[in-house]
């Protein structure tokens, strides 16, 4: 029954909404992971099915001291393999198994019921659907500086059968026009978790997208470099910053959740990151006038958020668990935006820094635009958006100027679209501390702007003045509670 529970864990933890699937089962413990892995995705694929069974059975209200609210997903696996698997129930005859077997007629014959009105003439017709727009995503491969060069790995590529071309077909592959050392396989004909030069860190599997906020930090590196990653698991954009660094300097990575943490340690082993002094610990909860921080110049941001742009082959799965009314997922957007804009107005605290990138996986105007013109807003000028030309200028699709107003150039910001871009759903923004010059300047068209829309009468400005000072104030408190508990509280996604 142990992997049973396993497998009801990890289902339990995909529908909080924290992890991708990939990421969540890359994770497991290898002992059990083959099996468990298979149940897990099986049992998503026909989740949706084996939800309406379990429900018109009654399963759960007739079973209720062996399956209460919090063992849900332990019903589901059980039933699944009831169902669809060729042995059945994979375990003693205990208690659990019992449960399910005494409603075994009944659940067959819902399933006949389900495939008569669905039209489905096997099991397999029941099966959810992947998303269109994932397939338009090429498998992306970062070749690792840190442990080969771009000459190098084409040359072992080249051996090994595969071969550039126009287009990523079969075994070619084309590099990409944006990002240096990243390649673009054909996802469908090409697995490379088990690639050797995978497996040696010379390659990194990652997203075109998920490649922007290392690129747009543009992070030195020279020996006194100070950089940080705020929130660094599982580790891809960190050993992006790595390698850019070249290794120098001193990469700090923030990582509170500890078994996201291990994976982090994992792979920064594996890719040569030497330069990375990983920490177990919520970034929220440093001191910014920490001498140890003091020279600290860049800050990415990649902090939690609704996935709502993550497209791939397997979080498509995972659909049926993220249903929810328009009103909840606003109220999800709020806290989620609430908590973005203190990890932004936290990293502005650090008195040395320069530049922050905040990048999120979400195609929501309420955690992109939203939050970067709230955030620019309660700087009162002292920060500004880095201009174009430093921000992927030949990339086309750029900000939503409605979503951002009159405080900056939505140009200057970096938006991908699912299905459009050959990537997940991304957003990209750049913060640069304004010029001494600058900042008066931009201050004073904030004010001025302030002082032309409550102009009709001085109670009415007032009034309007207070109800401003209290929203950014809200924003705070609400993104503050978050530190305690920040992914726990929200229900999200990673990118």
């Amino acid at each position: 029954m142990n992997f049973y529970f396993e497998a009801a864990g990890v289902l339990d933890r995909l529908e909080e909404r924290k992890t991708s699937v990939k990421s969540l089962l890359g994770s497991l413990p290898a002992q059990n992971r083959k099996r468990v892995t298979a149940l897990v995705l099986q049992t998503l694929k026909y989740k949706p099915t084996l939800n309406e069974i379990i429900g018109t059975t009654k399963l759960l209200q007739l079973e209720k001291r062996a399956f209460p609210g919090s063992a849900r997903n332990t019903a589901i696996v059980l039933v699944h393999d009831l169902l669809f698997a060729k042995g059945g129930i994979q375990a003693g005859d205990g208690p659990l198994k019992q449960a399910i077997l005494r409603h075994k007629t009944r659940l067959h014959a819902e399933l006949t019921k389900l495939k008569v009105k669905r039209g489905a003439r096997t099991n397999e017709d029941l099966v959810q659907l992947a998303d269109p727009r994932a397939a338009k995503i090429p498998r992306y491969v970062r070749v690792n500086a840190l442990k080969t060069s771009l000459d190098d790995a084409l040359a072992d590529l080249n051996a090994r059968g595969f071969s550039q071309g126009d287009t990523a077909e079969g075994k070619k592959f084309v590099q990409d026009p944006h990002v240096p050392n990243l390649l673009a396989f054909d996802a469908a004909r090409t697995e490379m978790s088990s690639d050797p030069a995978y497996l040696r860190g010379e390659l990194i599997l990652q997203d075109k997208a998920s490649c922007f906020p290392a690129l747009v930090l543009n992070p030195p590196a020279h020996a006194d470099a100070n950089v940080i990653d705020a929130t660094a698991a599982p580790g891809n954009k960190t050993t992006h910053l790595a390698a850019l660094m070249q290794n120098r300097g001193t990469l700090f990575a923030f990582e509170r959740d500890k078994r996201r943490f291990k994976t982090l340690e994992t792979m920064l082993a594996r890719a040569g990151a030497s330069n990375v002094r990983a920490q177990n610990a919520d970034f929220l909860s440093v001191d910014p006038h920490d001498a140890t921080y003091a020279r600290v110049s860049h800050i990415l941001l990649d902090p939690s958020c609704s996935g709502s742009g993550i497209v791939n082959r397997l979080d498509y799965l995972l659909d049926d668990a993220a249903e929810e009314q328009e009103e909840e997922r606003d109220e999800r957007l709020e806290k989620l935006a609430a908590f973005q804009q203190s990890m932004i107005a936290h990293a502005m605290k650090f008195p040395s820094v320069s530049r922050i990138v905040y990048s999120t996986c979400s195609v929501h105007a309420a955690e992109n635009e939203r939050v970067v013109r709230a955030a620019l807003l309660a700087s009162s000028g002292a920060w500004v958006l880095a201009p174009r030309d430093q921000v992927l200028p030949t990339w086309e699709r750029r900000g939503v100027q409605d979503e951002l107003g009159d405080v900056g150039d939505a140009a200057n910001l970096v938006r991908c679209m699912p299905g459009e871009d050959a990537t997940n759903g991304f957003f990209v923004s750049c913060f640069e501390r304004a010029p001494a010059t600058g900042q008066s300047a931009i201050k004073r068209k904030l004010e001025a702007d302030d002082d032309l829309d409550h102009k009709p009468t001085a109670k009415k400005r007032k009034k309007k003045k207070k109800k401003k000072t209290n929203a950014a104030g809200d924003a705070k408190e609400d993104g503050n509670r978050g530190d305690d508990d920040n992914d726990e509280w929200l229900g999200v996604a990673e990118c």
